[in-house]
């Protein structure tokens, strides 16, 4: 019966697939092959054991392991046991000098490096999706908020670029930390390498080499959890930006503001008791599963802080830090994408919203134009301060205000103001900064 949501509601199966224990159990039989390997090459066991070795590790059942661990409750010296067993006259170098985190950590390694991957290709993908809506709206004119209240215009173009260039970023941060938290060691029980001898630095470059990941340059029994810190972390970044996203997604869903909505399927039922409902629910799942993907942040630091060589805090809290933040964190991914592919947009009501308060948001247009044709800036600033207080006041345009005002009338004329006033004629570079961003980002496809 299953019991977590991410088991029957959350997560996608190919991000599942990497953490679970079928994976899990292979990435430790490859370390340990990949192992063999090394030490047959340096001649620290015989040649042709490592061979039998791999071949053995295809054989390993998940639940052989298991009946092992339920008698010697021990998981890595399980999977040393089943495949010793399998290993013939082999099965005596298996596992030959290393520890259990040898192995655990490396194939932890191993694991997030394909986690890493996934999420890379599904963050490229969301930046494709949000730089083509960016391109698609350069031209879309909509009111900008300041502090909750209506500011001067923006574009919806200049909106998602800004988010596209925030994903981009994401995507440069993973790029740089991959090697970091892919970093796997074969440095024993304290990390002197002792039981390998002198040949323990070739024996770990050889077996990183063959698993295709780094080695730590030192290390005590564990691969230290700065490099995994820094993952989650990423992840935390990641998803609060989403977070960002759909937060300002559900505000432009309002009732009241009701320019953007979530795409809402025929049979779709918004509340079991108001029938005319349409919730922005995936929006509101991408910011509710970003506070658990947040929440993991501080377990990971911690799990940094271990008595002396290492003890075993880390272990039981990574078997839910590591699969869980990454199966949220790609969900959260892919649920976003999907949101903004699918985004309906509604020009009537951008329209509405953008001349809701009747001239008031383009003052700045009107004060820098004074500015320039002679008025000082701080008592330009002062004098359309006070028309819209007074428009306010009154309840009347802006531009009835303005014309009232004699130092105005003296500079600009009634059809100055009114073009002036044109919100869409006061967006500054916004098409050409969408269009220069995309071009730029596009490339990296």
């Amino acid at each position: 019966m299953a019991i977590h949501p991410i088991e029957y509601r959350y997560g996608h199966p190919e991000m599942k697939a990497v953490w679970n224990e079928e994976t899990r159990l292979q990435k430790m039989l490859s370390v340990e092959a990949a192992l063999a390997k090394a030490e047959a090459a340096t001649g620290y066991i015989p040649a042709g054991a490592d061979g039998k070795i791999a071949a053995a590790a295809a054989k390993v059942k998940l639940d052989r392991v298991k009946q092992i661990e339920s008698e010697i409750n021990h998981d890595v010296m399980a999977v040393v046991l089943a495949l010793a067993e399998q290993s013939g006259d082999a099965g005596k170098w298996v596992h030959f000098g290393a520890t259990s985190n040898d192995i655990l950590d490396t194939a932890t390694a191993l694991q997030i490096k394909d986690a890493l991957l996934i999420l890379r290709k599904e963050a490229a993908k969301l930046r494709s999706i949000l730089l083509d809506t960016a391109f698609a709206h350069r031209r879309t004119v909509c009111a900008g908020r300041t502090h909750g209240q209506i500011g001067i215009p923006t574009t919806y173009g200049l909106r998602f670029a800004i988010w596209a260039s925030e994903v981009d970023r994401h995507i440069k941060r993973l790029d740089q930390l991959t090697p970091r938290a892919t970093a796997g060691k074969m440095s024993g029980a304290v990390g002197t390498m002792a039981a390998f001898g002198k040949k323990g630095i070739e024996i770990q470059k050889r077996t990183m080499e063959f698993l295709g990941i780094e080695a730590a340059d030192v290390s005590n029994q564990i691969v230290q959890r700065d490099r995994h810190a820094e993952f989650v972390m990423w992840m935390a970044n990641t998803v609060t930006t989403l977070d960002k996203l759909c937060t300002e997604i559900r505000s432009l869903a309002r009732s009241e503001i009701a320019e953007v909505e979530e795409s809402f399927g025929k049979k779709q039922v918004g509340s079991s008791t108001m029938p005319h409902k349409r919730n922005p629910i995936k929006s509101e799942q991408v910011c509710g599963l970003a506070r658990i993907v947040r929440a993991m942040v501080e377990p990971e630091l911690l799990n940094n802080t271990l008595w002396d060589e290492r003890d075993l805090t880390n272990s039981s809290c990574e078997r839910i830090v590591f699969p869980e933040a990454c199966v949220l964190t790609d969900h959260v991914v892919r649920l976003t994408a999907s949101i903004v592919q699918n985004l309906r947009f509604y020009p009537e009501n951008i329209r509405k919203n953008l001349e809701l308060l009747n001239g008031l948001n383009m003052g700045e247009a009107i004060m820098i134009e004074l500015s320039k044709r002679g008025v000082g800036r701080q008592e330009a600033h002062e004098i359309v301060r006070q028309c819209a207080m007074s428009a306010r006041e009154n309840r009347v345009h802006m531009k009835e205000a303005l014309l009232k005002n004699e130092t105005i009338s003296k500079y600009v004329s009634e059809s100055e103001i009114t073009q002036i006033m044109d919100p869409d004629s006061y967006i500054g570079t916004a098409v050409e900064q969408v269009e220069s961003l995309v071009e730029k980002l596009k490339k990296r496809e």
